[in-house]
């Protein structure tokens, strides 16, 4: 069969990884694709939120199955207009996708279904956001209600970085429409952990947990990023907060939007704070996390096709979804800058070297071919990840390979998975 991937990051590299070994594949497409899926995938020049010219593509060429790993397309509907045109396509479709397209959507949701999460109000006058958290105080967290590229919140200690906060979304228009409506939450504490679920809307397959690390910096100081590495499994997630996770978070999310008539079939994301009053909802993503799927996806043992294809047809409940008992770390090169402002065009050396180690594997993110080889052209570029019989030596694994990789102003986190 032939497959589409709409993407072209390191989550993408990961799933056309993974399709390229299901027997079922013979071909794969990727759009945009990168200089690492280069070699796996024959890469279209589309970007992943052109919807026209994708369709176009999808009408000329007809692949069996479309997978749609990014949030902008899921959220533009991308799903919806393959369906119409009788192409079987992987994700959720928009009326599902808003749990991430909108968070004050996803708040009201979770409100009106009785699902843990931290209290919030919304709002589309800056002057009305700034007099709330002046009544709230601080630490307090501000998050622009669209989509944002996972850079759109900040946890705010003081008042004053969360008044910068709102003007910055709202005023600057620093996330663009995204930031016309902000939402304002309480600050929860404890440890984060995220857990992506397979789903038809019906039958719900956890993947092993997964902990982000999104700050630039060591000790998560510094900006938000688009995730700076992550690990699987999490220290903290045990089996009996797995069973109350399903019962009080994971089951009523999915029951509630098909009953709501927005039926959730793909990878629905839960971002989850175990606070001291039990694990809460954060955030939902309506697709793979990224660098999540970086460390989760290669656990994977069952066909991902399979699996892909049992959730368009409504029949997760009729296969075994197997994980691999492993544990392992994935940690991102980025340039240096990241996620400010950034110079691209340098070469990699190393990649091959490091992708040589036994259970490591580089994906690239932002990365593009060259005449010589391989050049950064992106703020994250490269996700290494390794497996390990256990978290330590994943994390070990991981950290030895990159040692085999530079590039001019590569920037890492040398504490992924510690804490």
């Amino acid at each position: 069969m032939k497959v589409l991937v709409v993407g072209g990051g390191g989550r993408e590299h990961t799933i056309v990884k993974k399709i390229s070994v299901s027997p079922n594949v013979d071909h794969i497409w990727c759009a945009p694709g990168n200089g690492g899926i280069a070699s796996l995938a024959e890469c279209v020049d589309i970007k992943a939120t052109d919807l026209p010219a994708i369709t176009a593509f999808c009408l000329e060429h007809r692949p069996d199955l479309v997978m749609v790993a990014p949030d902008d397309p899921l959220v533009l509907g991308l799903v919806d207009a393959l369906e119409e045109l009788g192409i079987r396509a992987f994700g959720p479709r928009a009326n599902a996708a808003i749990v991430e397209g909108s968070k004050s959507f996803a708040k009201k949701f979770m409100q009106e279904n009785n699902i843990p999460t931290a209290s919030y109000a919304v709002f589309t006058d800056a002057d009305a956001a700034i007099a709330y958290v002046k009544e709230q105080g601080a630490p307090i967290v501000i998050k622009a209600d669209g989509l944002a590229l996972g850079k759109g919140v900040t946890v705010a200690m003081t008042e004053a970085d969360a008044i910068d906060a709102i003007k910055n979304a709202m005023c600057d228009g620093a996330f663009g429409d995204a930031g016309s409506r902000v939402v304002i939450e309480e600050f929860l504490t404890g440890p984060e952990v995220s857990v992506l679920c397979f789903t038809d809307g019906e039958t719900i397959v956890p993947m092993p947990s997964a902990q982000d690390h999104k700050r630039a910096f060591d000790h998560d100081e510094g900006p938000n990023t688009g995730g700076m590495g992550a690990f699987s499994p999490s220290r903290y997630y045990t089996a009996d907060l797995a069973k109350e996770c399903m019962e009080t978070i994971f089951r009523p999310t999915v029951d509630g939007l098909t009953k709501a008539g927005r039926r959730f079939q793909g990878v629905l994301y839960f971002g989850l704070m175990l606070t001291p009053n039990g694990p809460k909802v954060i955030e939902y993503n309506a697709r793979f996390g990224d660098p999540e799927t970086q460390a989760v996806l290669p656990l994977l043992e069952t066909d991902f096709v399979t699996v892909m294809e049992a959730i368009i047809d409504r029949k997760l409940a009729d296969i075994e979804v197997k994980f691999s008992d492993n544990a392992a770390c994935c940690v991102v090169l980025a340039s240096g800058g990241y996620p400010g402002k950034y110079t691209t065009g340098y070469e990699i050396s190393g990649i091959a070297d490091a992708d040589a180690l036994d259970g490591v594997t580089v994906y690239h993110a932002g990365t593009k071919k060259t005449e010589s080889g391989v050049a950064t052209a992106g703020g994250r570029v490269l996700g290494v990840t390794a497996r390990g019989e256990d978290l330590d030596a994943a994390i070990k694994n991981a950290y030895a390979a990159t040692e085999l990789i530079s590039f001019t102003d590569l920037h890492k986190r040398t504490d992924i998975g510690i804490k």
